[in-house]
C-alpha cells in the first residue's frame, strides 16, 4: 500500500479515538510515530499494540520533541487548552479532539497562538471531512433546493445514570452540550448560510449540575431557523433533516454520515445520494490536515468550530452552567 502520510504524527491520549487514529494512519500506508499519555504504562502498552517506536516518559516531552510534526490530543475536553498552548506555542500543528475547548475565550487563545507560530489548528469534527458534506454543499450551492427554511436535529444517547463518569462529572467537563451537541450545532452551522444570531433553549440539569437535555432554537440574519434536542439520558435517532423551498434532505447517523436521502417537494420523487464510508471518518480527518499542513486546500473549518463554540458559551452562560476551570 502507497503511504498516503507525510508527516510525523504524534497521539496525546490512548482511548478510543487514538486506537482510530492509529488504525487510519495505518489504513493510509502509515502508523503514528510517538504516543504521550498520562499513565506511562499505558502508553506503552499503546505502542506495542501498534508498534510505535516511542513513548515519552513525561507528557510534556511531546511538545519539546522535534521530529514530531502534527498532534492529535484525544484527552478529556477540560484538559485540551492546556496541551493546546504548550503544542502551539512549541510550533506544533494540532488537531484535536471535540470540543476543542470549553469556551469562546480559550478557542480565541488557541486561535492566536497558532497565528502567531504559524501552524495549523484544527478541530477534529467529522461533519467537516465527511465527504458526503461537501457532496450536500454543491448540491445546495446549484441552488436547486432553493433557499434553506428550517433544520431539525435530533442527537440522544442513553447513558448509565452512573454521576461519576464522564458524560455527568462537572469535574470532567461533563454535560449533552459539549459531547453531542457539537455535533448538531457543526450540521447546523455546515448548512445554515450564516451564523445564528439569535437563540433560546431549555434545558434539564442532571444531579450533578450538567446538561443532561436540552432543546435549542436559533435563527440567523436570512430568517433560516433549526431546532436541537439533545439528551444524555434517552436513546435518538443521530437525524438531520434540513427542508429547502423545493425539497429537504435527510441524514442518518450524521456524525460520521455517509448517505442522505433528497425528497423533492413537487412530486415527492427521491434521490439518494452515497459519497465516502463512516468507516473511514479518522483517515478523512487525517488527510484533511495534512493537505493544510501542506498548503494545499485548507479544509480545517476553524471558523466553524469557533462560531459554535460562541454559541455553546453563550448556552452555558444562559444555563448558568460553569466548569469548575472557569470560576
Amino acid at each position: 500500500m502507497e503511504n498516503q502520510i507525510k508527516y510525523r504524527w504524534a497521539s496525546l491520549g490512548t482511548g478510543v479515538i487514538a486506537n482510530e487514529l492509529a488504525q487510519a494512519l495505518e489504513a493510509l500506508g502509515g502508523k503514528l510515530y510517538s504516543v504521550a499519555n498520562r499513565t506511562y504504562d499505558k502508553g506503552v502498552a499503546f505502542a506495542e499494540k501498534y508498534g510505535i517506536e516511542k513513548v515519552y516518559k513525561e507528557i510534556d516531552q511531546v511538545f519539546e520533541d522535534p521530529e514530531v510534526d502534527i498532534i492529535y490530543i484525544s484527552t478529556p475536553h477540560n484538559t485540551h487548552i492546556n496541551f493546546l498552548r504548550k503544542a502551539l506555542a512549541a510550533g506544533k500543528h494540532v488537531l484535536c479532539e471535540k470540543s476543542i475547548t470549553l469556551n469562546s475565550e480559550e478557542l480565541a487563545e488557541a486561535i492566536q497562538l497558532a497565528e502567531e507560530n504559524h501552524v495549523k489548528l484544527a478541530e477534529a469534527m467529522t461533519i467537516f471531512h465527511m465527504p458526503i458534506y461537501r457532496k450536500l454543499s454543491e448540491i445546495v450551492e446549484s441552488g436547486k433546493l432553493g433557499p434553506l427554511k428550517v433544520i431539525q436535529m435530533n442527537f440522544g444517547s442513553y447513558k448509565e445514570y452512573d454521576m461519576t463518569n464522564r458524560f455527568f462529572n462537572r469535574n470532567l467537563a461533563g454535560g449533552a452540550l459539549l459531547d453531542i451537541g457539537v455535533y448538531a450545532l457543526s450540521f447546523v452551522r455546515w448548512f445554515m448560510t450564516s451564523q445564528p444570531t439569535e437563540m433560546v433553549s431549555q434545558v434539564k440539569l442532571a444531579p450533578t449540575g450538567v446538561d443532561e437535555q436540552a432543546g435549542i432554537l436559533l435563527t440567523n440574519a436570512e430568517g433560516e431557523m433549526a431546532t436541537v434536542t439533545l439528551s444524555l439520558h434517552a436513546k435518538q435517532p443521530k437525524r438531520g433533516t434540513i427542508a429547502y423551498d423545493k425539497g429537504y434532505i435527510e441524514i442518518y447517523e450524521y456524525p460520521r454520515g455517509q448517505k442522505a436521502v433528497i425528497t423533492y417537494t413537487e412530486d415527492g420523487s427521491q434521490e439518494v445520494i452515497e459519497v465516502g464510508e463512516t468507516a473511514k471518518a479518522l483517515q478523512y480527518e487525517v488527510l484533511d490536515m495534512e493537505a493544510a499542513v501542506l498548503g494545499q486546500e485548507n479544509h480545517l473549518y476553524l471558523n466553524y468550530s469557533r462560531d459554535v463554540m460562541e454559541l455553546m458559551t453563550q448556552l452555558r452562560k444562559d444555563w448558568g452552567l460553569v466548569y469548575p476551570e472557569e470560576e
